[in-house]
């Protein structure tokens, strides 16, 4: 797709084609002021003004377009993503109102991920016109950093190991003249043994990493974000079944949520001290696998006994959250595609938040709210942490039972986060298994909205 700048302009009265919005309730009165022969026009396309219908009616030597939305008067994200997903190539400004936040589903409504398409037969940009030019950066930053985030969880593995998830986050730091550390390999061993132990098993250049970048300045408060990198998850020696395998490219999603949030907070040069971990790692098999029965050391002290090989993404993520807390944060923020349980329970359109704090957790869920990205609160039972019991190690990695899987999990994290640090945990899908308008089938960021506004909020501009 074109650079999310170019999508949104400055309108200064330049020649552009109108589109007009309407509702059912209100298309009556719209098509009255049309001729027979547009009204006629619309007919033949059924539109009736229903939402996410798409009209164009002819208008002399030119033409208008008309779109369906369910209040004209108060415009969400996705209220404009289908027109841009529809109309042929051009320039456009509404005829009535200003776009607001729908501008940001008019960019991702022409997100495409044409990496390997050997045709691309997409259409040219759909430029929209707006007088709110306080507004165009804000947005389209936004909606480049969900756009940056759905190439990372659409790219395949073998495309997007952990070696490349490095990568990008050396691009990150360049971008922002950020701090970036990674320790990879057998190094790992020393700080970081439960990232080692379980991607160790991995082919040398998918070899495991913990990249930690770090940005801003030292005296403002210190914002943590972790983001699970498992680049591919076969489930190790509890090996998936092929169906639970064939999307786990997009195990690396918590990474990709992470590296936008990071990157939207440096470009807004919020006043914050930065850290940024991502443990990367495959879960593969072979003879150096990690076992069930296995008992797995941690940099917190903790020692793990492993029930099942494919609760990997918890593991990584307690050796991350530890190196965090170390920086003595205000917050940390994790993002993780982690648990089934989370879907089962909430579908995949609902991260799963869960929090320490009541007023953090609601303050999150505010802000997604506001800004058309949802999320729903699950609990931290002090009574499930026995679920989480072992014979022979501090704890073990998973529970026997199918109970709660989703805040088992989360108290699993919780005991690796330092004593009295807010904390915020994402459960996030980070794919959207069918398509609807601005919102591709494919990656998608399931949280990032939310805590980007959370986070403006709380540190501010």
């Amino acid at each position: 797709m074109s650079e999310a700048k170019a999508l949104i302009q400055p309108d200064r009265g330049t020649d552009a084609i109108a589109i007009h919005l309407v509702n059912k309730d209100g298309f009556e009165a719209f098509a009255k002021g049309l001729s027979a022969g547009q009204r006629a026009a619309l007919a033949a396309q059924k539109f009736e003004g229903g939402t996410f219908q798409t009209g164009i009616v002819p208008d002399g030597d030119s033409w208008f377009a008309v779109g369906g939305v369910a209040n004209p008067e108060s415009l969400t994200s996705w209220c404009l993503a289908k027109l841009a997903e529809d109309l042929p190539e051009g320039t456009y400004r509404l005829a009535k109102g200003e776009a607001g936040p729908a501008m940001f589903g008019w960019i991702t409504g022409q997100y495409r991920f044409t990496r390997y398409k050997s045709e691309d037969k997409a259409q040219g940009p759909r430029v929209l016109l707006t007088a709110q030019v306080g507004q165009i950066d804000a947005l389209t930053a936004e909606a480049q950093a969900e756009c940056a985030l759905r190439d990372l969880v659409n790219m395949p593995a073998e495309d997007l190991g952990p070696a490349a998830l490095e990568a990008e986050f050396e691009k990150l730091a360049k971008a922002h003249k950020a701090d970036l550390t990674v320790v990879r390999g057998d190094a790992l061993e020393q700080g970081y043994p439960m990232v080692h132990a379980v991607g160790r098993a991995a082919a040398r250049h998918h070899a495991p990493r913990l990249m930690h970048l770090a940005w801003g300045d030292p005296s403002h408060p210190v914002l943590a974000v972790v983001g699970k990198g498992v680049c591919f998850d076969s489930g190790g020696l509890d090996i998936k079944p092929s169906s639970g395998m064939r999307l786990m490219k997009k195990d690396m999603g918590g990474a990709a949520h992470a590296i936008a949030l990071a990157g939207l907070i440096m470009g807004a040069r919020l006043k914050v001290r930065l850290h940024v971990l991502v443990p990367a790692v495959e879960n593969a098999i072979s003879g150096g696998a990690f076992r069930p029965g296995d008992v797995l050391a941690s940099r917190k002290g903790l020692t793990i006994e492993i029930h099942n090989t494919d609760a990997e993404g918890r593991l990584i993520l307690g050796d991350a959250l530890t190196r965090a807390s170390e920086e003595n944060p205000d917050l940390i923020v994790d993002f993780a595609t982690l648990t089934g349980a989370a879907r089962v329970a909430l579908g995949p359109d609902l991260p799963a938040l869960m929090a320490r704090s009541d007023a953090t957790a609601e303050a999150f869920l505010a802000a997604g709210r506001a800004q058309d990205d949802p999320a729903w609160r699950l609990p931290l039972p002090e009574g499930y942490r026995e679920y989480l019991a072992s014979d022979v190690a501090d704890m073990a990695n998973a529970s026997a039972n199918p109970f709660a899987g989703a805040s088992v999990a989360g108290l699993f994290l919780d005991r690796f986060v330092g004593e009295g640090i807010d904390w915020v945990h994402f459960d996030t899908f980070a794919w959207n298994p069918s398509p609807r308008p601005g919102r591709a089938r494919g990656g998608r960021g399931l949280g990032l909205r939310a805590s980007w506004h959370a986070i403006r909020a709380r540190y501010g501009a």
